[in-house]
């Protein structure tokens, strides 16, 4: 326990290295009582997460996990059984840096890389898929002004998105444009200084909730090189919001179709230029990507770990579950399919980092096996509890059903296979 002490205060020592907004929670962490210094995991080394990371990446995967641990993962199952969007504990996570983790520290962001945020992402999954995917999302947005937005549009909105003083929604998805994203219709059309936007946005994350609608719309004609993308403020004429959609999991964080009628936008809340929006929207849904199926293997390795102290403990005709050969090779194939999709979602957020020319088609990759693998994990996590995983005080099934989504959303996987056949066969 002393080493186990010691080594976390090194850890929490180092976070200036990560951030500068760490600085301020080194005290907080070392003097609760309750705090990362009191935290001990149990990780084989075939479910090991720390493996291929460099020193950093540790110190930043055990200061995210120990926050899952203790702020996410108590309060989880009522959340997802109240459908609670917990504010709180997500600018908690801002004030560590996790709200602009791949912001750049010029925007006021952590300025991390991609992998830095895929160790996060998978570390705050164990505990809670449906919030981290949410906070996968604002990030994504808060990127999206960062990199393309001009200085006056950083200076009014990304630093309220970075402290998640304003939370952010990707608006991309409607009734009718889902997997072909690019026939889109909500219309923004030029009058005056402003654009008066027209449609509807659909299974938005944060909608009705978040503060900051980053929209992609048709400024010109039909297809991809037509629209463009604008931020629209929570409060503006005309935005209104739909009822909030009852889930089958994501319950901690609501989703609405967000809608404009003759809603009056300043065009200088343009980000890029007119018909970049696709390209923006692309770009972003790669990281995106990578983000879910990180979701996917933390909430997988969470089940792994369940099902694994399950069958020590649990037993039938005479012996402990672990007995069984044919329950231990199941608990093997979970453990080598998890680490397969580790590697390949590492390895994906690694070439956005180096700018491959080739991420596209690796992160669609990662995400199509990844996801899958995630919900296999936890749906074979659940078999082997039998009848106690399908009651809701056993949290196998929350997992299970935070991340069958996954399979759907930043592209459904049948989308992926389509992009890796297309690149297979150019």
């Amino acid at each position: 326990i002393k080493m186990i002490r010691l080594v976390c205060k090194q850890v929490v020592n180092n976070i200036p290295k990560y951030n500068k907004n760490l600085l301020n929670y080194q005290n907080i962490f070392l003097s609760n009582s309750t705090s990362i210094c009191d935290v001990k995991y149990n990780i084989s080394g075939a479910n090991d997460p720390y493996i291929g990371l460099n020193e950093d990446q540790v110190g930043i995967y055990d200061v995210a996990k120990s926050f899952a641990d203790k702020e996410l993962l108590p309060y989880a199952e009522k959340w997802d059984e109240e459908e609670h969007f917990p504010r709180e504990e997500l600018k908690k996570l801002a004030d560590l840096g996790f709200g602009g983790i791949y912001v750049s520290e010029e925007g006021g962001g952590s300025g991390l890389n991609r992998v830095d945020a895929s160790v996060i992402f998978e570390a705050l999954s164990t505990a809670d898929v449906s919030t981290t995917a949410y906070l996968s999302i604002h990030n994504m947005v808060a990127w999206i002004v960062d990199r393309y937005g001009n200085q006056e549009q950083k200076e009014t909105f990304l630093q309220k998105l970075v402290t998640m003083e304003n939370f952010g929604s990707y608006c991309l998805t409607e009734p009718n444009a889902g997997s072909d994203a690019s026939s889109l219709k909500t219309k923004a059309i030029k009058d005056g200084d402003h654009y008066v936007l027209n449609g509807s946005k659909a299974f938005i994350s944060g909608g009705g909730d978040s503060e900051i609608y980053l929209v992609m719309c048709r400024t010109g004609d039909v297809g991809a090189s037509g629209i463009s993308c604008v931020l629209v403020e929570k409060g503006t004429p005309g935005l209104s919001f739909g009822k909030k959609e009852k889930k089958l999991g994501w319950n901690s964080q609501p989703t609405r179709a967000v809608n404009f009628e003759d809603c009056r936008v300043p065009i200088s809340n343009l980000i890029g230029n007119e018909g970049d929006g696709f390209k923006i929207a692309m770009k972003a849904l790669d990281g995106g990507r990578v983000n879910i199926a990180t979701c996917s293997v933390g909430g997988a390795f969470a089940c792994i770990e369940q099902a694994t102290e399950h069958m020590k403990v649990r037993k039938q005709f005479g012996k402990t579950l672990s007995q069984f050969q044919h329950l231990q090779f199941k608990l093997a194939d979970m453990a080598i399919d998890l680490t397969a999709a580790r590697t390949m979602v590492r390895q994906a957020a690694k070439m956005i980092d180096d700018e491959n020319p080739e991420m596209a088609v690796h992160c669609a990759m990662a995400k199509r096996f990844a996801t899958d693998v995630g919900f296999n994990v936890c749906n074979d996590a659940l078999q082997i509890f039998g009848g106690y995983g399908y009651l809701k005080e056993y949290s196998i099934q929350r997992y299970l059903r935070d991340v069958r989504v996954h399979q759907i959303l930043e592209g459904t996987n049948e989308i992926m296979r389509l992009i890796v056949s297309r690149n297979i066969l150019k």
